[in-house]
């Protein structure tokens, strides 16, 4: 009979490969949708128009553009939230070893997806303004090279910022303050996702604003800056590679306002 009982350890294991299958598929899902979306978008680029779409954009605009970002967010975000979501899987898991109360893990996913979805709201509303100001192109990107390289540089100082720094600190070690700032309740995962999904804004709401340079919906570049944050929180020398792409990006929009 011996055989029938599962260890907990087992049981731990078993669960957090369910956790890692549950949010690879979520993830895989929101880039087969951004796929989608620009195979649609690319096929909208060839046909011909009598002109650029001028008109303004009206709630149901705004929503499509809202959604766009949000899933766009979710897709690269989601994978360097991995460690987080394990450390708050095993924290979870030690409270209720012990009787307390440990905290759904996937509350935990849904308050980091609702805080990039609170700056899907900011870009969406950047995108109305540039578009507004006929500062955005049909492909979204900017048209003007002072536009283009002021987002540049902004974004390669910021690298090398305090902010970035202790932001990308708690997105490289997030344990500490989950550990320290644990908040009970049904509603507690999802704060604490939040606020984890707040740090990870502040560490890279400068990188996602280079797409508003290189295209909002160009593909390759969402790979490279999906890439580029996920090197710099999971690798041994992600701090010093960060600063190292904020001289590129200084480099790349000091060019672009020079060739102006």
């Amino acid at each position: 009979m011996a055989g029938l009982a599962e260890s907990p350890t087992a049981s731990a294991t078993a669960s957090r490969w369910l956790l890692l299958v549950g949010v690879a598929a979520l993830a895989t899902a929101t880039w087969a949708y951004l796929v989608w979306m620009h195979v649609g978008m690319q096929r909208m680029a060839m046909q011909p128009l009598s002109g650029p779409d001028l008109r303004p954009w009206h709630m149901a605009d705004l929503a499509l553009v809202f959604w766009m970002w949000a899933v766009m967010m979710a897709a690269m975000m989601l994978p360097t939230a991995v460690p987080a979501i394990l450390v708050f899987d095993r924290i979870a898991a030690a409270r209720r070893r012990t009787g307390r109360s440990g905290g759904i893990t996937w509350l935990f996913v849904a308050g980091y997806v609702l805080a990039w979805a609170g700056f899907s709201v900011a870009a969406t509303l950047a995108q109305w303004a540039l578009r507004a100001a006929a500062a955005l192109s049909t492909e979204m990107s900017t048209t003007h090279a002072l536009t283009g390289a002021a987002i540049l540089v902004a974004a390669g100082a910021y690298q090398w910022s305090p902010l970035k720094g202790r932001c990308l600190a708690h997105c490289r070690s997030p344990l500490e303050l989950l550990a320290t700032h644990w908040r009970e309740g049904p509603c507690g995962g999802t704060i604490m996702g939040m606020r984890h999904g707040a740090y990870c804004i502040g560490c890279c709401w400068m990188l996602m604003a280079v797409l508003f340079v290189a295209g909002v919906m160009n593909l390759a570049w969402i790979v490279l800056l999906s890439a580029a944050a996920l090197a710099e929180k999971t690798l041994p020398h992600g701090p010093a590679l960060a600063r190292a792409m904020g001289i590129a990006l200084i480099g790349w929009g000091t060019w672009l306002a020079l060739s102006a």
